[in-house]
């Protein structure tokens, strides 16, 4: 324990180590001083929901620890709402032109919104390389995949609206999501840390101006949170 603190170590994450508090916490890359300010930022995103009970308009979806299963409740909700069966439900999402989440004033349609995003291997443009809005169930939405800037490794992400939607029979299924095999939409993997490989959550759909193996060369994928 002490060993870890000198260098600024969540304790437990050198697999050497005999503590045990990496065992029990959520996948982080962060050293100790930022995930315990994200441990902090956690404990009031919930302390606020629990206060009303009532369903932020925007989820800090990355501050959930396990966010896969809010996902499957909004599946859960539109299935409901809809009659299809869940199992015959998956998410599809839509990056919307809000880049503050507190500027949204109504939930979402079928869905949610989530915000505390970062991009590896590209970006979402912003202002006027955005190009045209456009309206997804009554969310404005807009822009496109963009090549990355240089020194910029994690550049935030507008907030995400993930919409609920019924299996077309078209779809491939597939171990990590179903594979829209749509030329306009690059299936973006969402990780919860730049470790990748196991702290895989869902697949993303974005949309791509330039064919999607330029974004698979480039391993684009979303980041639930930075390392800093």
């Amino acid at each position: 324990l002490i060993a870890a603190f000198k260098i600024n170590q969540w304790p437990g994450r050198n697999p050497f180590s005999k503590c045990t508090w990496q065992k029990f916490a959520w996948a982080s890359q962060k050293n100790l001083m930022s995930q315990f300010a994200d441990m902090l930022a956690r404990v009031e995103q919930l302390v606020s929901w629990s206060d009303d009970l009532k369903t932020p308009i925007s989820i800090w979806l990355p501050g959930l620890f396990n966010p896969s299963s809010y996902l499957t409740a909004v599946q859960q909700v539109t299935a409901r709402a809809t009659g299809v069966a869940l199992d015959k439900m998956t998410t599809e999402t839509h990056v919307t032109s809000s880049w503050d989440h507190t500027e949204l004033t109504e939930p979402a349609v079928e869905g949610c919104y989530c915000h505390g995003f970062f991009m590896e291997g590209a970006r979402w443009p912003q202002g006027e390389d955005a190009g045209e809005a456009f309206v997804v169930s009554g969310t404005n939405c807009i822009g496109s995949l963009a090549e990355s800037r240089l020194k910029e490794l994690l550049p935030p992400m507008p907030v995400l609206y993930v919409k609920a939607v019924a299996i077309q029979p078209d779809w491939e299924p597939s171990p990590v999501g179903y594979l829209r095999g749509n030329p306009e939409i690059y299936e973006c993997p969402v990780y919860t840390t730049t470790f990748r490989g196991p702290t895989y959550v869902f697949l993303a759909t974005l949309r791509t101006e330039v064919p999607m193996h330029k974004w698979v060369l480039a391993a684009v994928a979303i980041m639930m949170q930075s390392d800093d």
